[in-house]
């Protein structure tokens, strides 16, 4: 039995220049955090005592007896990608799905890394993260960028620079005491409404592409001057927070599924209250809301977020990992009946 334990990342500048077909043209880069809360995922080799061969435990069960019939688009395509047969895998998480935290790509990461471990082989958090992209983009189609898949597998928080070659993750130096104030000034909340990234990122990709670009290019340089902001003591992390703002007005213009009057009023009434900054988390429409906030006004913003559910949250580094890992001798089946005939012929 193979237990994995993958983390949510909460992006905070430069998304949408996550997306191939923008930084392979312009380049793009995104700063992140992983935090401290979780999907895991629960992988061992069914017992050969039911009449179905593969059992699936997440939103929905399924049991089925080929792996083509298995509903879940991404277990389907990543249990054909790595070979994996009769398999039962359950799904948990501390956040609900479609809700902006890059859920789906950290169960990717974490089911990948699951498959490996049951398998006996280690694959490293960059193989981790390519695999992902690749399982998600490509095998699922799913529209959206690359940064999720990165943020799940490394953890930690990184600016990813994307290019023509790749990408690469470097980690935002910062002193311990910067960052803990960063992470106290930080308010997390969930707005109620769940969605499908890809979708939203389908419905926002209609429109001017000129001017698309002309914005997504003005976000990945904020990445550079909240970078500034982070690294330099002498700056004061507010300034942090009244970027946020500057990067959510900009995002809420890059197409009309990104926000709504709902979402517009929350973020009025949390600024209102007394937040430097904020944004909505993901791709748009839905999910949960970060605000920064200096400590004398979060009681205020709190209240004024009465109706919605506070979530405290801490940074974390570790990204993807086997929390648990009790190998199993598993011999496929059809290999099973050789070996039982070649006895049987022996006798």
């Amino acid at each position: 039995m193979i237990i994995t334990k993958t983390p949510f990342r909460m992006s905070f500048f430069g998304g949408g220049t996550d997306m191939e077909s923008y930084f392979k043209e312009y380049g793009g880069s995104v700063i992140s955090t992983s935090f401290d809360k979780y999907c895991y995922v629960n992988v061992r080799h069914l017992p050969r005592f039911f009449d179905y061969s593969t059992e699936l435990s997440y939103s929905k069960t399924e049991r089925v007896t080929s792996i083509d019939a298995i509903q879940h688009p991404a277990i389907r395509n990543a249990m054909k990608l790595l070979d994996m047969h009769e398999i039962r895998l359950t799904y948990e998480a501390d956040l609900p799905a479609r809700s902006g935290l890059g859920t789906s790509s950290s169960f990717a990461v974490g089911m990948l890394n699951a498959f490996y471990a049951l398998k006996g082989k280690y694959a490293d958090k960059k193989r981790l993260a390519d695999e992902a992209i690749y399982l998600e983009r490509v095998l699922c189609q799913e529209a959206g960028g690359w940064q999720d898949q990165i943020a799940a597998a490394y953890g930690g928080f990184n600016r990813i620079n994307f290019g023509g070659t790749g990408y690469e993750v470097l980690p935002i130096i910062i002193s311990p005491e910067r960052k803990k104030q960063l992470n106290d000034n930080l308010m997390m909340f969930f707005t109620g409404f769940t969605r499908f990234s890809s979708e939203i990122q389908k419905m926002n990709a209609a429109g001017d592409g000129a001017d698309k670009t002309r914005m997504l290019r003005e976000m990945q340089a904020l990445v550079d001057d909240a970078e500034q902001i982070l690294v330099d003591k002498h700056t004061a992390l507010d300034e942090f927070g009244r970027l946020l703002d500057h990067t959510w007005q900009l995002k809420r213009h890059m197409g009309n599924a990104v926000s709504n009057s709902s979402i517009d009023e929350l973020y009025e009434k949390g600024r209102q209250a007394g937040a430097l900054g904020g944004k909505l988390l993901g791709a748009g429409g839905g999910g949960f809301l970060v605000f920064y906030v200096q400590p004398e006004y979060q009681a205020a913003v709190k209240k004024a977020m009465s109706g919605l559910m506070h979530i405290p949250f801490e940074f974390e580094n570790g990204g993807t990992r086997v929390i648990h890992y009790t190998p199993e001798t598993y011999v496929p089946q059809d290999l099973q009946r050789e070996l039982e005939t070649e006895k049987g012929e022996l006798r």
